[in-house]
């Protein structure tokens, strides 16, 4: 499976609480913190749903 190199460009601040509780999830806590997760469905729709907050590349 394809692995997701997500980095968080935004702060949190003035975002909704499910916004920060799907960052959370994602391993994500600060500006420019990086988590590398497996390509999955579930994942898919949490970026999704952060999706202004974050920027996503493909890793090998």
């Amino acid at each position: 499976m394809a692995r997701l190199k997500i980095t968080q460009s935004r702060s949190v601040i003035g975002t909704k609480q499910n916004h920060r509780d799907t960052l959370r999830t994602l391993g994500l806590k600060r500006v420019n913190d990086v988590a590398v997760r497996e390509d999955s469905p579930v994942v898919r729709g949490q970026l999704h749903t952060v999706r202004h907050l974050i920027t996503v590349e493909e890793v090998d």
